[in-house]
């Protein structure tokens, strides 16, 4: 995993994230997969071994996706997540472009040949191509969660909230989690009175 100087996954910034589902991630199923670390501030683990009907039902992609507590980290509670209307869209043109998704896999995103989920370190080498092409420097799986956090901490999120979506067992382990973007250090600087 690439990490900055701190030891912490880069935060990715809003021309990095155009880019990389514009131009770096051109499958719908890398789209659909890194959506969901982004939009869902899901790990890619969390990610990797999502269940189809936790997503999709048969009236098509549900309004939230459930990250079942075995798959998460430290076995955590069952998360259930709004999808964002992007989301909802990258999601749909997966379903779309792989009719026969869910047939004999219970996986949102099988595994090589169809068997079990698709591993982490799969997607790890997608993303790793991706921003080889594009020339970005910094950016691990763990990125999207990070910025996904970070950035509904800068929209004045309440913590709780936040928390609720990450599965962070404490406030403190979230807020030492939390990014400082240049957002916050504009504003922080704008508000001293010299």
């Amino acid at each position: 995993m690439k990490v900055n100087r701190y030891g912490r996954a880069e935060i990715l910034t809003p021309d990095e994230i155009s880019l990389l589902f514009t131009e770096g991630l051109t499958k719908p199923r890398d789209r659909a997969l890194f959506g969901v670390c982004l939009y869902a501030a899901a790990r890619i683990n969390e990610a990797c071994t999502l269940f189809y009907a936790d997503v999709i039902g048969f009236k098509g992609v549900r309004d939230k996706l459930v990250i079942r507590s075995f798959n998460t980290k430290g076995k955590q509670d069952t998360r259930e997540i709004d999808i964002h209307p992007r989301l909802k869209v990258y999601l749909e043109e997966y379903k779309d472009s792989a009719p026969s998704l869910n047939k004999y896999n219970p996986h949102l995103f099988p595994g090589r040949h169809g068997r079990g989920h698709i591993h982490k370190g799969s997607a790890d080498l997608i993303l790793r191509e991706a921003c080889r092409r594009l020339e970005l420097e910094g950016v691990s799986t763990h990125s999207f969660r990070r910025t996904a956090l970070t950035q509904m901490s800068d929209a004045g999120v309440p913590l709780r909230h936040i928390q609720a979506i990450s599965g962070h067992r404490t406030l403190g382990a979230l807020e030492r989690y939390l990014g400082v973007t240049d957002k916050q250090k504009h504003s922080a600087i704008s508000t001293l009175d010299f």
